[in-house]
């Protein structure tokens, strides 16, 4: 029953805001841009800095991802990331974008993108001082999506002649290995979904104990003990905490 209460709470907060089930985040420009920089910091780069250029180009390129359906770095027209990067009048000597969607922490973006190491090249990119970041819900496919577009750049000074971009070697769709997965899934994590899954975990823990020490329980409860009932009552919330990890590990970048 106790089991059945927490299973209920888990999946009514997956159900609301930030959620797995409505693909709703709270992930926001200065989340995304936080963790990036963390990244960044641990190479002994400069932090990025959040350009509204950039960000505008960005929300831009996702609307236009949105409207046209399609999630690609190009679209079906051939219409480059640089195109809206242009569009905003910012002049660059380099710029990179990264993509990912359904996701639900900017953690869990960054992390996802550090796994891949074409997109790792454009968070920790040295070239680049600039970013801007868009996080745009809607329709793909006829399913609630939310895009995270993430354009990288090196304004150009007025006295210097633009360089052709860098080529974004940034594939889309790529798969993640499962120890990465399982680090976007933990940082995807609301803090009551947490908290349900230790309280899952305790109770598995109690009921392994329970097993293992059942012969030293009053008689009364050691007849109505089954052989294999605490191990069972284990295995299935062990399997429930699992359940809800690979529920929040998706997204794709």
């Amino acid at each position: 029953m106790l089991a059945l209460m927490i299973l209920g709470h888990v999946f009514y907060n997956l159900g609301s805001g930030g959620s797995v089930l409505g693909v709703r985040t709270t992930i926001t420009d200065a989340q995304l841009l936080s963790a990036t920089n963390k990244e960044r910091e641990k190479q002994g780069l400069a932090e990025l800095r959040l350009s509204s250029r950039l960000t505008q180009a960005a929300t831009l390129k996702a609307q236009d991802m949105l409207e046209k359906q399609y999630w690609a770095h190009e679209s079906p027209a051939g219409v480059t990331p640089w195109h809206w990067v242009q569009q905003t009048g910012y002049t660059y000597d380099y710029a990179g974008e990264n993509l990912a969607k359904n996701f639900h922490t900017a953690d869990s973006t960054v992390t996802a993108w550090m796994a891949s190491p074409e997109h790792q090249a454009n968070v920790l990119g040295a070239q680049y001082n600039d970013v801007g970041f868009a996080v745009v819900d809607g329709l793909l496919d006829n399913q609630e999506t939310t895009l995270v577009v993430a354009l990288y750049g090196h304004e150009a000074s007025q006295a210097a002649v633009p360089v052709a971009v860098a080529a974004n070697n940034a594939p889309v769709g790529t798969p993640l290995a499962p120890i990465a997965r399982l680090g976007v899934a933990i940082q995807s994590l609301s803090p009551v979904a947490v908290g349900s899954m230790m309280l899952l975990i305790f109770v598995a823990m109690v009921a392994v104990a329970a097993h293992l020490y059942r012969r030293q329980l009053p008689k009364k409860l050691q007849q109505s003990w089954y052989r294999h009932h605490g191990l069972i009552k284990a295995s299935g919330l062990i399997s429930l905490c699992i359940v809800v990890l690979v529920l929040y590990g998706g997204g794709q970048i």
